[in-house]
């Protein structure tokens, strides 16, 4: 089946009560059982509930995947996916990485004995250097949030499994509709659901799929032991979105097209981060292993002061945090994702104090440049 029928049908079969083609929201804790030991599949709500199995099953087929997991955010099911790997292991990370994915493994999971090392992964040299006996996983972004630079997933994922590590891959910035890392060898794949997948900024979750059985079972078991499940509700959005996930990942990628050309022309502009821009190091990269080049734009206007006259002076834009929504999202990387990175490496990987970072929604396209054109022309 295409990308579009598997979206909309994929996990959601009509409702055999009722025919209801809309999967219900199962707003249950628990299930009537009709006898020790006999049931009807289902036992408790934070176990097994229909909705988010839906979800699950969706996912999961959207990416190529046998297994999904579904998690009450983004970092929870980034948690789950490191409860893979145990105290004296050892893991390589894009070094360019979300600002929250960045305060997890250095605040929280380094203080349990795992070892980690932050790379400039769009250098393969840089991670086999990195390698050591102890390495059970590469954690990768491409595109890395917020400076677009990619990670060649087939190269990392040879590279990988030639010394027994996994690799996850985020890849949350471009859904599976423009980019599917399972085929390119990697081993896991996670989503924040709040982000393209839900695409309405009214749902907050996170997914991960993969094809291993034996590590399923393992994230199986922490989902539930854990408990940190999407809830049903959330599913049920999830599900609204991905229906029409390819529709709008095309017209994302058309604006998002055009106003990375509007913004690498502006004089007030002084650096365009886009990897559908030919002047991107990484362009062919990007177009060997992505279907497209999504809504995701950065731009760098050289100052705080000059940022703050953009990030308050758009009118259509919304200044706030996420992305991937159906409204364009505008946001400051340095103090808001980005503000648990320390100063020295932000400005290190780019993320200066000028950097603005833009989520291009689904406003008319013409509406979205004259805005920014009208917010670019308050900087001094």
């Amino acid at each position: 089946m295409g990308f579009s029928t598997t979206a909309i049908h994929a996990g959601q079969e009509p409702d055999p009560t009722t025919g209801a083609v809309t999967v219900p929201i199962y707003q249950t804790s628990t299930y009537a059982q009709e006898g020790l030991g006999r049931h009807k599949g289902y036992e408790y709500a934070r176990t097994q509930n229909p909705t988010r199995a839906a979800c699950e099953q969706n996912i999961a087929a959207l990416e190529g995947a046998r297994f999904g997991f579904a998690f009450a955010s983004g970092m929870a099911a980034i948690d789950a996916t490191l409860r893979l790997v145990k105290a004296g292991d050892h893991v390589i990370v894009s070094d360019n990485t979300y600002g929250g994915t960045y305060r997890l493994f250095t605040r929280i999971l380094a203080n349990y004995g795992i070892e980690f090392t932050f790379v400039d992964t769009t250098d393969l040299s840089n991670v086999e250097a990195a390698l050591k006996d102890n390495t059970r996983m590469i954690y990768v972004e491409t595109p890395t949030n917020p400076v677009m630079m990619l990670t060649d997933l087939q190269a990392v994922a040879d590279l990988a499994h030639a010394r027994g590590a996994r690799v996850v891959c985020d890849n949350t910035f471009l859904s599976p509709y423009l980019q599917r890392p399972l085929e390119f060898g990697v081993d896991i794949v996670l989503h924040s659901t709040t982000k393209y997948l839900n695409g309405h900024s009214d749902g907050v979750g996170g997914v991960v799929v993969l094809n291993d059985e034996q590590d399923a079972e393992w994230l199986g078991f922490v989902q539930n032991s854990v408990g940190a499940i999407l809830s049903p509700f959330d599913s049920w959005l999830v599900l609204r979105g991905t229906k029409t996930l390819a529709l709008r990942m095309e017209q994302h990628d058309r604006s998002g097209r055009a106003v990375a050309a509007f913004l690498e022309e502006h004089p007030k502009v002084q650096k365009l981060y886009y990897p559908g821009s030919l002047s991107h190091r990484q362009h062919e990269l990007a177009e060997r292993q992505q279907r497209g080049f999504g809504g995701m734009v950065a731009f760098d206007v050289g100052s705080l002061d000059n940022a703050r006259a953009v990030l308050e002076g758009v009118k259509i834009c919304t200044l706030a945090e996420s992305l991937g929504a159906v409204e364009s999202l505008i946001s400051h990387p340095a103090t808001m994702t980005h503000a648990a990175v320390l100063p020295e490496t932000r400005q290190r990987l780019g993320i200066t104090d000028g950097l603005v970072r833009l989520s291009v929604g689904l406003e008319d396209t013409d509406d979205i440049i004259a805005d920014l054109d009208q917010a670019l022309g308050k900087i001094k």
